[in-house]
């Protein structure tokens, strides 16, 4: 399974933003359980943003509650980030993960996937 993000840009400080997450590959063969976003600077530790299970349960970073919403659409394997008042501390490479289930004849094989990243810049 693959992960792609899309969305990512330069806004000022209060605009808004929407992440995109598709998973691809072999999504008919395994099934993606919970998703979410992760944000982190070169040089700094990555740190959790948002998480979605896969039934909608959602957990969030006390930095971007009230701000922030995840949210999924299991039909197309997709998770989303809509980012609101955006404050220049949410400067960060934001990465999509996902953990999967990968069913074989002798079980399933859990896994991680990550994206690639995808940047967002928020100007004073």
């Amino acid at each position: 399974v693959q992960l792609v993000e899309s969305g990512g840009g330069s806004v000022q400080a209060g605009e808004s933003l929407r992440l995109s997450c598709a998973a691809s590959g072999s999504t008919s063969s395994s099934t993606i359980n919970a998703m979410g976003w992760y944000r982190q600077v070169t040089g700094k530790q990555r740190e959790l943003v948002a998480t979605i299970g896969r039934g909608g349960s959602t957990n969030y970073a006390h930095s971007v509650k009230g701000r922030f919403t995840i949210s999924r659409d299991n039909a197309k394997n997709t998770v989303y980030l809509q980012m609101n008042n955006l404050k220049p501390e949410d400067t960060d490479v934001y990465y999509c993960h996902a953990e999967v289930a990968v069913h074989t004849i002798e079980g399933d094989n859990h896994v991680e996937a990550w994206g690639q990243g995808t940047l967002v810049t928020v100007a004073s």
